[in-house]
């Protein structure tokens, strides 16, 4: 009896009922991150306000514990427009957006948020303004005639935007009504002339993105409604504006110094400040110099380790047992930066400079040791 080997079933691809040639004409990058549950929604959403035109979504997750990326990618076997990208080990809206755009080949690429607040109807109008010619990028306003910034959460959130606006427009070389929104378009040759100039930081990139282009950029608003969030968790926050001034700061120094390093010497300078006020409430309780500062400096040190962890070191933040490891080994690398701030100081002293330059020589060099062995040891790169 003659046997016959069984063969394995052969999976063969479902034929599309349109064969999909060529790229599309616009990318729209979403970074997200937890935002599981507004993925469809987005998806329908666009599916509405782009049709008629040829598009495509890119969701670049940072390594969402809720499962984002999984809901993309089910998405993706059914529907050629959605694509994703997912990032292990960094995080940070700006360099997610940086990847999205450089994933395309598109010749307009949108940014906006995962969160469903940016009015994604205004897009079609976004992107035939670029296509005109009339403007490089545009951006959907909440602050111009016809906008709406009543989507944000209450009135810390509008003071954190408010602020932040204020302070960008300060910078920018151009009339821009919202410097701080997330939602705009432009031509993706634009942004791969700008890309290698971007300091990548924080969560506002499209100020990143006028300050660093090679040449003069023109910038068209159209109107737009900053909706409620549905869910989801909102990234505005005060760290988030530090981060923005860390910014600021970067192209105020044309990139001479680096971004995190500024972040680190503003963490610093909070961290003066607590030893200060640490010191002086306990003074006016009685205590001696020397105790009080023995309890300032502590207290500054945990607050700059909390700080830095948290903003500066965002990407690569410690958890759990790193997390205390990593602040004996900073409690340790400060009090070595103390005794080189003193150390310099008083070797500066005796070369006869005044008491002020002496303090300030060895607290540039406290620093520079700190932010060093910091970055190198404690929040290393992964």
């Amino acid at each position: 009896m003659s046997v016959v080997a069984s063969r394995p079933t052969v999976r063969t691809p479902v034929q599309a009922s349109v064969t999909r040639i060529g790229t599309p004409d616009i990318t729209v990058v979403v970074p997200c991150y937890r935002e599981a549950a507004n993925v469809r929604p987005l998806v329908e959403a666009l599916t509405q306000a782009l049709t008629g035109r040829d598009w495509e979504v890119v969701f670049v997750d940072d390594n969402s514990p809720d499962g984002t990326i999984e809901v993309v990618r089910q998405l993706a076997q059914t529907n050629w427009r959605v694509r994703g990208i997912s990032r292990i080990g960094r995080r940070g809206l700006s360099t997610a957006v940086i990847e999205g755009a450089l994933s395309s080949s598109a010749p307009y690429i949108a940014v906006m948020d995962g969160d469903l607040q940016h009015d994604e109807s205004r897009l079609g109008a976004m992107i035939d303004k670029l296509a005109a010619g009339e403007c490089d990028i545009v951006v959907g306003s909440r602050h111009v005639e016809g906008g709406d910034n009543s989507g944000l959460a209450n009135a810390w959130r509008h003071a954190l935007s408010d602020g932040g606006i204020r302070l960008a427009q300060m910078m920018m070389p151009v009339k821009l009504g919202d410097p701080m929104s997330g939602f705009f378009a432009l031509r993706r040759d634009m942004f791969v002339k700008t890309a290698p100039r971007l300091s990548g930081a924080g969560f506002k990139i499209l100020m990143d993105l006028i300050l660093s282009a090679p040449e003069p950029v023109r910038v068209e608003e159209v109107p737009c409604v900053f909706r409620p969030r549905l869910a989801g968790e909102s990234k505005l926050d005060f760290l988030v504006l530090l981060q923005f001034l860390a910014l600021i700061l970067d192209k105020l120094f044309r990139g001479w110094l680096p971004i995190r390093f500024i972040a680190f010497a503003l963490v610093g300078a909070v961290g003066v400040v607590v030893n200060i006020l640490v010191m002086e409430a306990l003074r006016l309780g009685g205590a001696g110099f020397g105790g009080a500062q023995s309890v300032g400096t502590i207290v500054a040190m945990l607050t700059n380790f909390w700080l830095d962890n948290t903003f500066t070191y965002r990407d690569r933040r410690l958890k759990g047992a790193r997390m205390w490891g990593g602040l004996i080994v900073f409690l340790l690398v400060c009090s070595i930066g103390a005794w080189a701030n003193i150390g310099v100081a008083t070797l500066f002293l005796g070369t006869g400079e005044d008491w002020s330059s002496a303090s300030a020589a060895g607290a540039v060099i406290g620093v520079v040791w700190n932010y060093a062995v910091s970055s190198t040891l404690i929040w290393r790169s992964k």
